[in-house]
């Protein structure tokens, strides 16, 4: 697209942790091949952290949530107190921003900003910026989180089905932590839905998924709302290929250990090798940490198991870290997940299922051992394994662990299983999907031209 006589420049303002920040990073590069000047805006704090020395030529301009020396998410009292302190002074730094920018000259014609974070909206409005709200996940559970705003499912869930127009038959499990275990996360539930408070509002809505991935959903919702899917929202070597040199995301909280990693792998036969990460955020419990553990012991398959914070060792067996280790496997606190999903050594990847995670490994064929933790991910496990047919849902007891012996029974019908081999089929379709989309002409990279066209024709 040829914008050398319209200059849209537009601000983009993701949520501070790792998983939402990445979408809407790799989402910038996008716009900014097509020739949109784009200002990231982190806080503080994340810029601090990680972000100084981001290999990107996109302008970063962060501002305060108010504990720019700590990080607030996670230090605040509440989640209600850091969301009330990031609204008061982050809304008058990114005004404070918009109004420096037109006065260099440089003025911003748009504002794209996390979902989680609605607020927002008024201050694009008040200088009358296109606005666009952007999802990180799924579609199927925005879908979940915009029924309870409209009322549509009611709070507690009742009966052994929840059936709700735009999703499959679910039952109560399947739906986000939050709302099937109501009590648990009270401030992160009212976060979601109120996602949706003033939706109507906004001139785009964006999503992080495909549309042939979620076809039955994003139909629903688009009667509904203006909704464009743009995923996958992960770098262009590994998907289509158009972007040149975009083989990271540029963004880590942790050091990878991408050496010894990638040394480790290159010894194992191909598809040997079960990939284990549970994610930055979510903290297993010891009980669960030792059934994992045994588990992948008892598969006897080859395993490199990360996210293992030096908080998180003493969870596990001592025998398993220093016997089992050196013959089968390798533990590590943190990997360049993209390079490993992608290596030839990994057969199964035993996920939490979190959104990104999930997209990685749709697009990089990889079968999936799904374990959720909380959030979204009973969602998108369920979607793996029944819709997707992408892997198997490790089912857990009535105390919420998986003991080791469906761990192993997992690993090895995926590994071994006549199951595994269809699911290795539909990878490799899943993968295809994923490439055609986001690749010249198809069904995300359309929308992102319709994005852009409009506006164009704003300005």
């Amino acid at each position: 697209m040829n914008l050398a006589h319209n200059k849209i420049h537009c601000l983009v303002i993701p949520f501070p942790t790792q998983g939402h920040i990445n979408p809407m990073l790799q989402f910038s590069k996008r716009l900014q091949h097509k020739g949109i000047e784009i200002t990231l805006v982190p806080t503080i704090h994340i810029f601090n952290k990680s972000m100084q020395e981001l290999t990107s030529s996109i302008t970063i301009e962060p501002i305060s949530d108010g504990y720019d020396d700590v990080n607030g998410l996670f230090c605040a009292k509440s989640i209600e107190t850091y969301l009330e302190s990031y609204q008061k002074v982050g809304s008058q730094d990114i005004i404070q921003l918009i109004e420096k920018l037109k006065n260099k000259g440089n003025p911003i014609n748009c504002v794209i900003y996390d979902s989680f974070m609605p607020w927002i909206l008024d201050v694009a409005k008040m200088f009358g910026l296109v606005s666009c709200v952007f999802f990180t996940m799924s579609c199927a559970v925005e879908n979940i989180f915009y029924h309870i705003q409209l009322k549509e499912l009611k709070l507690p869930v009742e009966g052994h089905q929840v059936l709700l127009p735009g999703l499959p038959p679910l039952v109560p499990s399947d739906l986000p932590s939050f709302v099937n275990d109501l009590g648990s996360y009270p401030p992160f539930l009212k976060m979601l839905v109120d996602q949706f408070s003033n939706i109507q509002e906004a001139d785009w809505i964006l999503c992080n998924t495909i549309y042939e991935l979620e076809k039955h959903e994003v139909d629903w919702i688009t009667k509904r709302l203006s909704l464009r899917t743009i995923g996958p929202t992960i770098p262009s070597m590994y998907v289509d290929k158009r972007l040149e040199n975009d083989n990271s995301y540029g963004l880590s909280m942790y050091k990878p250990k991408t050496d010894v990693c990638m040394k480790w792998l290159s010894d194992c036969d191909d598809g040997s090798v079960v990939y284990v990460s549970f994610g930055s955020m979510a903290e297993l419990k010891e009980e669960q940490m030792k059934e994992i553990a045994c588990g992948l012991k008892k598969s006897n398959h080859n395993f490199l198991w990360v996210d293992i914070r030096e908080s998180e060792k003493p969870k596990i067996p001592k025998d398993f870290l220093e016997n089992i280790t050196k013959e089968k496997g390798l533990v590590v606190t943190w990997c360049p997940q993209l390079d490993v999903l992608a290596h030839k050594a990994i057969g199964c990847f035993m996920t939490h299922c979190g959104w990104n995670s999930t997209l990685e490994a749709l697009s990089l064929a990889v079968p999936m051992v799904a374990i959720p933790i909380w959030t979204d991910q009973c969602t998108n496990a369920k979607y793996v394994m029944d819709i997707w047919e992408m892997g198997i849902k490790a089912q857990a007891n009535e105390k919420g662990v998986v003991k080791q012996e469906v761990v192993e029974h997992c690993i090895k019908e995926v590994m071994e299983g006549e199951r595994g081999k269809e699911i290795r089929k539909n990878a490799t379709k899943w993968r295809e999907v994923t490439k055609k989309a986001m690749d010249e002409g198809g069904s995300s990279d359309r929308n992102i031209n319709e994005f852009i066209a409009k506006l164009v024709n704003v300005s």
